[in-house]
């Protein structure tokens, strides 16, 4: 099981959260995988801007919000009898933040390495206090830092597992917990490379975490514990009749969580998807709720679209070679290559004309670093005038309807952008692959929305989530 951070927000959602572990390990082997609380990521990385540019009592208000948070939850959650034990561990873990935060002061920067191993301290407080809290109840437990269990390659910030090695150590120091009826609390979000330097996994991190440990233990299932009844057929705050999905496949959860649904991130399935393990979304905030659960295909083939998702903060980058001597290929194949080197993940891409010009959408936060990236990979065509000046549009908007059913159904995709149009919604770019599992469009950010309502509605989805659930 893992929490996320709204689940551990507060010393009451702590104590909803150890029930269900307590409940859950009484009927069979349990392993927790836990978020920091809501709020202290930003926190911790807000911490590190003020260390970095210098500002001591910036950094000093953070460092002190972090201390009482935690002491005020133990305090609420922890009997008096082992309050000083915990309150210990817990000045302690603060007390290694400020340690690497003042380091950082003295530096005027941010290593990523220190970062990676600053910012996991969240969850090592998390697990801490949720440890301490089953403890209390009866439940043994015991915290444990995932950079102990989790091994990675070198990419601080964005690593990812080194799958054998970490199956290994997670089998050592796991099984034998489980075997003498303790509940292991495992920190999420963070690792270690092989040589014991701390790691952080990026987007969708701690839900990574527990999918790695899940694949590295053969668990029988990976329940994720959310602030939401499941996986739905669009975004609810847009569609009101927007309907929980019962199942959906590992690939259609991935589609959706590319581009911009609430699911679990694609690295998150990776290690799942050999192993065939399934997956539940679950609401901790209503234990009532079934959920959603992900597997590998469903028992009766869907048929056509079955959610639709949107993203706003993205922009469009174009670039277009200024005569068709150069190869358009080739610019992309540059383009594409350094946009990969720094870690930017392309939504979408299009291309046509004899000229060969392309455009692809980013996110929004990634803009700029993706502008540095494309003007150094080819700074020459651009300063000969071989490629255009490059076109950024940021008044655009995605929305992607996903779909495993949707593979040869003729006339689906005809549907979609009639449904679009009758909106007076202009469609900008589309991309589609052979899969036919997803059908990206890019339209103008003012019409997102009523697009996002005409497709849910014209491809019933709300009605055949509801018929499927039933």
């Amino acid at each position: 099981m893992k929490f996320g951070g709204t689940s551990l927000g507060s010393a009451e959602r702590m104590r909803v959260a150890a029930g269900i572990c307590a409940a859950e390990q009484r009927r069979r082997p349990l392993v927790v995988v836990v978020s920091a609380m809501s709020r202290i990521t930003d926190l911790l990385l807000d911490a590190m801007r003020h260390a970095e540019a210098g500002d001591r009592p910036g950094l000093e208000a953070a460092v002190a919000e972090l201390r009482r948070r935690h002491l005020e939850a133990c305090r609420e959650l922890v009997p008096a009898r082992a309050q000083a034990r915990v309150s210990e561990a817990i000045e302690a873990l603060v007390a290694e933040f400020a340690r690497i935060a003042q380091g950082m002061m003295m530096l005027n920067d941010r290593p990523p390495r220190s970062v990676d191993e600053a910012v996991a301290v969240g969850e090592r407080l998390s697990a801490l206090l949720v440890a301490a809290l089953l403890e209390s109840e009866g439940t043994p437990a015991e915290a444990l830092n995932a950079a102990e269990i989790v091994v990675t390659d070198a990419v601080f910030g964005n690593a990812s597992p080194l799958m054998e090695p970490a199956r290994a150590r997670a089998r050592a120091r796991l099984l034998p917990l489980l075997e003498a009826g303790v509940l292991p609390v495992v920190t999420g979000f963070n690792g270690a490379t092989a040589d014991g330097r701390p790691t952080t996994l990026g987007r969708g991190g701690s839900d990574f975490s527990a999918s790695i440990l899940s694949a590295a233990l053969e668990a029988a299932e990976l329940w994720i514990w959310t602030d939401v009844d499941g996986i739905m057929s669009a975004d609810p705050r847009l569609v009101p009749e927007a309907a929980v999905l019962s199942e959906i496949t590992y690939n259609e959860a991935a589609e959706l969580a590319y581009n911009g649904a609430k699911v679990l991130h694609p690295r998150t399935l990776a290690p799942l998807i050999e192993k065939k393990i399934p997956v539940w979304s679950k609401n901790s905030f209503d234990l009532s709720k079934p959920g959603t659960r992900i597997v590998a295909s469903l028992a009766s083939a869907s048929a056509g679209a079955r959610a639709v998702t949107s993203m706003a903060k993205v922009a469009l980058i174009s670039l277009e070679p200024s005569s068709p001597e150069l190869s358009g290929m080739h610019v992309m194949a540059r383009s594409l290559d350094a946009l990969a080197r720094t870690n930017v993940e392309v939504l979408a891409l299009s291309s046509s004309s004899y000229r060969q010009s392309f455009c692809f959408l980013v996110r929004a936060e990634e803009l700029e670093r993706s502008l540095q990236a494309l003007e150094a990979a080819l700074a020459l065509e651009l300063a000969h005038g071989y490629l255009l000046p490059v076109e950024v549009d940021e008044k655009v908007g995605l929305l992607a309807v996903v779909g495993e059913g949707m593979q040869g159904r003729p006339g689906l995709a005809g549907r979609i952008f009639t449904a679009i149009s009758r909106e007076r919604v202009n469609i900008i770019a589309i991309a589609q692959g052979s899969s036919e599992l997803t059908i990206a469009i890019v339209v103008r950010r003012e019409g997102l929305e009523k697009a996002v309502r005409a497709v849910h509605a014209e491809c019933g989805m709300g009605r055949l989530a509801e018929a499927a659930r039933t």
